[in-house]
């Protein structure tokens, strides 16, 4: 018979879980495992509300498994460490994004691409190399493997710098991958949310000519005069449209609602590419003849390995780039998924855990 999660492991632990695709949150008690050899315990203090958690907790992905413990964007500070840690300390400013495993033998781990290991272990809703469950950062601490902590800059906030664990490698890995990080680029924006805004600033950083592409026009604004943004399109206005047709070395598409895909293929130059970092429910339709006539590429891109996500962190602290963020207390997650849902939120909420989470 299988254990309670609270059973499981010897360090008890508290947090918040939704226990069925209704996606409501509610105190959950549970347990993480001793501290490994290999291992980084830390005090969570904050933890970023992902898109990514609303639709995990509502099984919109269809893979969900209850009780699902969300959150992949945490920091906070270490409060203990194995015998064979060679990189961290106690007192250390830290964090952990989207993984907290592989199996470091195949070549996508060699290469320092765990994010693409077909082994890899989530921080949520995954499962351990001993079977129990892995539950994400919406609870009080958390323990892992030190390849998979990140060492949070002095300079960025923890608060702030929790969202950078996915949206800013998110967006970060395929600038680079893709070759749209060199100064003097056209480089296209597709969705100003979390992942869009945080895409602006690094794209900017990078030197790049930015435009921000969106069915809101509302946002233009905030998008120039706060973002930094060079340019502003409005997808469903057919003049700016057309007017920008050819003009753009990539696009980084962060949508997770159905779209079309045709009007983003005609902005590309010949040999632009747009890369999917957003992730709708349903399959989008993707006309081929834009393809055909430009030699134009879609692809996707998924998160990044821990080599590059400590080397996105470390550009973010350098630029000093950090995301938008509301934070909001432990027991306003339910509030914030919903909000969420209706994109009502500038860019990223992120929980305030170490002043907010109460044991009931």
């Amino acid at each position: 018979m299988a254990k309670a999660p609270e059973e499981e492991h010897p360090v008890k632990a508290l947090g918040w879980a939704a226990t069925d695709p209704s996606g409501v949150l509610v105190p959950f008690k549970f347990s993480r495992r001793a501290t490994r050899d290999e291992d980084v315990r830390f005090k969570i203090l904050y933890c970023g509300i992902c898109h990514s958690d609303l639709h995990f907790a509502k099984n919109e992905w269809g893979m969900s498994k209850y009780p699902l413990l969300p959150g992949h964007e945490i920091t906070g500070v270490v409060t203990e460490v194995g015998s064979k840690v060679q990189k961290y300390k106690v007192g250390d400013r830290v964090g952990v994004g989207c993984l907290v495993g592989a199996c470091h033998t195949c070549d996508n781990c060699e290469n320092n691409v765990e994010n693409y290991c077909p082994q890899q272990i989530q921080t949520y809703n995954s499962q351990n190399t001993d079977g129990t469950t892995t539950y994400g950062g919406y609870s009080d601490h958390m323990v892992a493997n030190e390849r998979y902590i990140v060492r949070i800059p002095d300079n960025l906030p923890l608060d702030a710098a929790a969202p950078l664990l996915c949206a800013g490698i998110t967006t970060y890995s395929p600038l680079r991958y893709f070759g749209l990080d060199k100064p003097g680029m056209r480089v296209g924006v597709v969705g100003l949310g979390g992942l869009g805004h945080v895409g602006v600033k690094l794209a900017k950083a990078f030197g790049t000519i930015v435009t921000v592409i969106s069915t809101s026009p509302s946002k233009k604004q905030e998008a120039i005069e706060v973002l930094g943004a060079d340019s502003f399109l409005v997808s469903t206005n057919p003049e700016e449209m057309q007017a920008a047709m050819g003009t753009l070395d990539g696009i980084i598409d962060t949508v997770s609602a159905a779209h079309a895909l045709a009007p983003l293929l005609f902005l590309l130059k010949n040999n632009g590419k747009i890369v999917m970092v957003g992730a709708p429910v349903k399959p989008l339709e993707l006309p081929v003849f834009p393809l055909i006539i430009g030699r134009r590429m879609v692809a996707g891109s998924a998160i990044g390995g821990l080599k590059e996500t400590q080397e996105m962190i470390d550009f973010a602290g350098k630029h000093n780039i950090t995301p938008q963020i509301e934070v909001v207390p432990m027991d306003y997650v339910n509030t914030a998924m919903e909000r969420l849902a209706k994109g009502d939120v500038k860019y990223r909420f992120v929980l305030d855990v170490a002043n907010t989470l109460k044991a009931t």
